[in-house]
């Protein structure tokens, strides 16, 4: 029996969180290892693991994988949720980086200043709500079908699912102008895989509370 992936981080969403996501949905079940002082992220780059010196890394295949969209990549391929064929795999491309995009917005306001993290998370929220949800509503539309890609269940799902939620935690009413987001946030969220990551107990991270914010900087920085 192969061994567990195991993922190397804090005990934080950051950018692993949609290494979570997309293991979850694929029904793969994974450890966790985590850094909770500098010296543990100092002890995987002396030992060599981080090609870059940086995390997330996530030990899978033999492998070393570092690298979030690299590993997203190998994942997503491995477990089938990267498409039938390349124009799907480049639809899926467009949608995934569009929405790490966002992603990283959202996740990384946590950790600004106080007097930058309001204004960071308001961008976030505007590009949101004009820029980056419009185009998924209008794929819905015009796809007419329950996945953004071919009739297919992809990473992008999960993906999109991830994100919808994040900028719900930030501001509830966000999806009201968004119909066809609402029914595709109930849809995936029933999906076995997936609704067994939303419960509480799961390896799913909440948001980081302010007062761990310093330590986690500590930790990278």
């Amino acid at each position: 029996m192969a061994a567990k992936p195991k993922l190397h981080y804090v005990s934080e969403r950051g950018r692993m969180e949609p290494i979570r996501w997309l293991l979850a949905a694929a029904g793969i079940e994974f450890d966790e290892c985590f850094m909770k002082t500098k010296d543990d992220l100092l002890k995987l780059r002396k030992d060599g693991f981080l090609l870059f010196q940086q995390v997330p890394m996530v030990e899978i295949d033999g492998m070393k994988m570092v690298q979030t969209r690299a590993i997203l990549n190998y994942i997503a391929a491995k477990y089938n949720l990267y498409g039938k064929d390349l124009k799907e795999r480049a639809l899926i491309d467009m949608y995934v980086e569009g929405l790490l995009d966002l992603n990283e917005l959202i996740m990384t306001s946590d950790y600004q200043p106080a007097d930058k993290k309001e204004q960071q998370l308001a961008t976030a929220l505007d590009k949101a709500t004009n820029r980056y949800f419009p185009v998924f509503e209008k794929v819905l539309k015009d796809h007419g079908q329950d996945f953004l890609v071919g009739n297919r269940f992809s990473r992008a799902d999960v993906q999109l699912l991830e994100v919808l939620l994040m900028a719900e935690e930030c501001k509830p009413d966000i999806l009201a102008q968004f119909p066809l987001l609402q029914s595709f946030k109930a849809r995936i969220s029933n999906i076995p895989t997936i609704k067994k990551f939303l419960q509480p107990g799961s390896q799913r991270k909440s948001p980081p509370r302010q007062e761990d914010v310093p330590k986690i900087i500590k930790i990278f920085y």
